[in-house]
């Protein structure tokens, strides 16, 4: 079976690419343990920047409702949160810059993990969204610290809250991306990047990002686990199921 995450190195870069191009990269718990893996074997690589991308139509839909819901106790829920914030904890642990290149949507956890990058570069089709309210959810991935520092708290309540979709250019605006590419540009341009980062001189390179980090950090561990405690709350309730099921008949309809 293919590997949903592809990891590739050359000229400094690794290159990890989400793999579900069928389910437009939508969460699913392999994708996670693929992606867990390749960022601790990056850590350990001789890489000196990191691109984080998607294959296919679309960066990343968010969870994949279409995956049968887990059954189990609080524990075994809690686990499978803690893998998926594991993400966002080794994407801003790791001693490379990562570069996000998002094309298509990044939604939900998506946008999470663009969010934990250090750099993000979008093309003109990319679409950013947090629909986790409108689906009877809880926020993970650090999206209730790390967005409001991004737009300042109440444009992060509207977007959190409403769970409106922005496009490209509003992302731009609202300093959700450094840079909107032109079309057919945005891998060139996140090569590019991600090239000039790995010439950089590496240590300086590491402290910029840990010292830049030092102030969100230490919020960012109690945003974890905040969000993991209101995501057992939200987990199996009735609510979710309802949406879960109205999204699965429109899906199949």
């Amino acid at each position: 079976m293919e590997r949903t995450v592809q990891h590739t190195e050359a000229d400094g870069v690794a290159v990890l690419a989400l793999n579900r191009p069928h389910r437009l990269n939508a969460v699913a718990p392999a994708l996670v343990t693929d992606l867990v893996a390749a960022l601790r074997a990056v850590a350990d690589s001789p890489a000196r920047a990191v691109l984080l991308t998607g294959n296919g139509r679309a960066f990343c839909a968010g969870h994949d409702l279409k995956e049968p819901v887990e059954s189990g106790d609080g524990h075994a829920s809690r686990l499978r949160l803690e893998q998926i914030q594991e993400v966002t904890r080794l994407i801003r642990g790791l001693p490379q810059p990562v570069i996000a290149a998002v094309h298509g949507y990044a939604l939900g956890a998506g946008a999470e993990f663009a969010l934990g990058c250090d750099l993000v570069l979008a093309a003109p089709d990319a679409i950013f969204g947090f629909p986790e309210v409108s689906l009877g959810l809880s926020v993970t991935g650090a999206a209730s610290r790390l967005l409001p520092l991004l737009v300042g708290p109440l444009k992060a309540k509207e977007l959190l809250l409403l769970g409106e979709r922005v496009d490209a250019r509003t992302a731009l605006e609202l300093g959700l991306v450094n840079a909107v590419t032109g079309a057919g540009e945005l891998l060139p341009t996140a090569m590019e990047w991600a090239r000039r980062l790995a010439a950089q001189p590496a240590q300086a390179m590491t402290l910029a990002k840990r010292a830049l980090d030092r102030g969100i950090d230490s919020s960012v561990e109690g945003a974890l686990e905040l969000e993991v405690a209101h995501a057992l709350i939200t987990d199996g309730s009735a609510d979710v199921t309802a949406a879960t099921d109205g999204f699965r008949r429109r899906a199949d309809g």
